[in-house]
């Protein structure tokens, strides 16, 4: 079996550099890391990770808790996490809570229990500060909580219900409506709501919101809430909603009561997930850039490992994706 000091041997470098390479430590050229690497998969080398986190205050393992594993939003945040997380050398640990308070605070504590580098938080209900003086770097991803360990990563919320509402009414929509998240869970999503209104208000047009009090964070059946909205509320020619996901369902209640989009109904959604590319109509969409807050989630792990200083708080651009249902 091959060791550090054939691999160092082979690639024409020091076992110290290769140990480097190999727990991403300190700065290393391309050229050598990929020489190392080359090396290492050429000789059919596996680092002993139970035996590396035995020496190290953790592993290069960084644990991903979402809330559905299935839900379109969560699945290409979770594919552009293991792109960026494998690009630094890091491995992740994905954790499904489905929606479960003990279930996320178990994965927590199994994070802890496996020494991760670093844990991305995408779901609502644990508070982390417990974990405070534990020195793990915690990245809330589109979710508010403040403590020294966390940095919280969003994409610009309010700026693109803005743009929902404005394009909808550039479009000619007199009368909006607005699918918004869960009654009385305040997350981060809630300002697209805030952002529709304020323009809703300034442009003088009737907007409505609303929040339904029957769904769970990361639902993903919305029928009966989209029915019941369109039946209270008739006269709307312009719908918000805030995800494809939602948009997508949108179209399907449309196509069954027989309103025509984009003829007698303009549709907005939010996230510019692929779902949003292959419904008929092709869904008018406020794109959040999930693969630069992904990368930015990893290098801030990295980042806080090495003791470099990170923002409390990131906001990120979003912008409007035109397509056929507007």
């Amino acid at each position: 079996m091959a060791t550090i000091k054939d691999i160092a041997e082979k690639a024409g470098v020091t076992a110290t550099t290769v140990s480097r390479v190999i727990n991403n430590r300190g700065y290393i050229s391309e050229e050598t890391r990929n020489k190392v690497f080359s090396v290492m998969k050429e000789m059919n080398y596996h680092p002993n990770e139970a035996a590396r986190s035995l020496s190290k205050k953790h592993t290069n393992i960084i644990g991903v808790i979402v809330p559905h594993i299935t839900h379109p939003f969560f699945s290409k945040l979770i594919s552009n996490l293991e792109s960026a997380a494998s690009a630094r050398n890091y491995k992740i640990l994905l954790c499904n809570s489905k929606d479960q308070p003990e279930k996320e605070a178990e994965y927590l504590d199994m994070c802890i229990s496996n020494k991760v580098a670093g844990i991305i938080l995408c779901s609502k209900y644990v508070n982390t500060e417990k974990f405070s003086e534990l020195h793990i770097p915690i990245i809330n991803f589109e979710r508010e909580e403040e403590h020294e360990e966390s940095v919280s990563i969003q994409c610009d919320n309010y700026q693109g219900g803005r743009i929902a509402a404005r394009h909808l009414i550039e479009r000619g929509c007199k009368k909006l409506l607005h699918f918004g998240g869960v009654l009385k869970k305040d997350m981060p999503a809630d300002r697209r709501a805030d952002g529709f209104r304020d323009v809703c208000k300034e442009e003088g047009v009737e907007g409505i919101v609303l929040m339904s009090d029957q769904l769970v964070y990361g639902s993903m059946h919305y029928q009966s809430y989209i029915e019941k909205g369109l039946k209270d509320n008739p006269g709307v020619d312009g719908i918000f909603a805030s995800s494809d996901l939602i948009a997508s369902q949108v179209i399907q209640v449309c196509n069954k009561i027989g309103i025509r989009i984009p003829e007698q109904m303009k549709l907005v959604g939010f996230d510019d997930v692929m779902i949003a590319t292959v419904t008929t109509p092709t869904i008018t969409t406020i794109h959040q850039p999930v693969r630069e807050m992904s990368e930015l989630s990893i290098e801030y792990v990295d980042k806080r490992l090495k003791g470099e200083m990170v923002p409390s708080n990131v906001y990120m651009p979003v912008r409007l994706i035109k397509r056929d249902s507007t």
